[in-house]
């Protein structure tokens, strides 16, 4: 993604007026997170030519900029996936569009696979780590020494810890928020139940498609990272469901008035 391209995206969201220092970018079952901004602007991915064009259902291919208790608020409504370009980078331009905007903190959000039935079809899920196990990277073709990303501590424990007490906060409805390692597969297949067996022995509670691309440009870019998977159903092998996109988004919709009812108070408590 070229300077010219971040720079002509960056300068188009300034000229809205707003400020953000916190973007939230929405996996599937999060979109309606994006109606609870205050005096929102919309500016659509095709107004930024940084951004990718979408491809998937459930994601709105929009900016939303607006406010969330004192903090401005950017809110990207739709990814692109390694799955659709056979790339990482796909998220590229708009991350770093956001950085050259002078946002802080990216918090990202996924529809994830349970790998643990302590966290049912329902929950939500803190990221604190994760498995790249395609080892695709968004930094390959980088120059300079900085393409040398620490990933330790890639998701914030101090942001993470916030979230738990803003959670706690919240009414016993919607008290409870998990956390663990996610796995990454690139899709768009499901994963075997032999691969998610695997997972499991490496340590994993959570698989999906999404997220760790978009969390190794924020970091190279200099961005806090905080992540929340919400659980639409359990992975390969542990349940009697038979898993499809339609299955994942009809799931995601169900639970997703608690999910957005705790992202909200987490981005309200957010020290940045």
């Amino acid at each position: 993604m070229s300077p010219l391209a971040v720079e002509a995206s960056a300068r188009r969201l300034r000229a809205a007026g707003r400020q953000p220092r916190v973007a939230v970018l929405l996996g599937s079952g999060w979109g309606p997170f994006a109606q609870a901004l205050e005096d929102p602007i919309t500016v659509p991915y095709a107004e930024l030519p940084a951004f990718p064009a979408l491809q998937v259902g459930g994601h709105a291919g929009q900016v939303v900029l607006g406010r969330i208790g004192r903090h401005e608020v950017a809110v990207l409504a739709g990814r692109q996936h390694a799955y659709e370009t056979g790339t990482a980078d796909g998220m590229k331009g708009a991350i770093r569009t956001l950085a050259r905007c002078g946002v802080k903190v990216l918090v990202q959000t996924n529809a994830a696979g349970s790998l643990t039935h302590a966290l049912p079809p329902g929950s939500t899920m803190l990221i604190s780590d994760h498995l790249n196990l395609s080892q695709l990277s968004p930094l390959i073709g980088e120059g300079g020494d900085d393409r040398f990303v620490s990933m330790t501590e890639a998701y914030d424990p101090a942001l993470r810890a916030a979230a738990r007490d803003a959670v706690a906060r919240l009414g016993q409805e919607h008290a409870s928020i998990g956390e663990g390692v996610y796995a990454w597969f690139v899709g768009p297949q499901f994963e075997t139940p032999a691969e998610i067996r695997m997972c499991q022995v490496l340590g994993a509670q959570a698989v999906g498609m999404s997220t760790v691309p978009e969390t190794i440009v924020a970091r190279h870019a200099g961005l806090r990272v905080l992540a929340v998977s919400l659980l639409t159903n359990m992975a390969a092998g542990l349940s009697g469901e038979k898993l499809s996109h339609a299955h994942t988004l009809a799931s995601a919709a169900a639970a997703s008035s608690r999910a957005v009812a705790q992202l909200r108070a987490i981005v309200q408590a957010m020290e940045v």
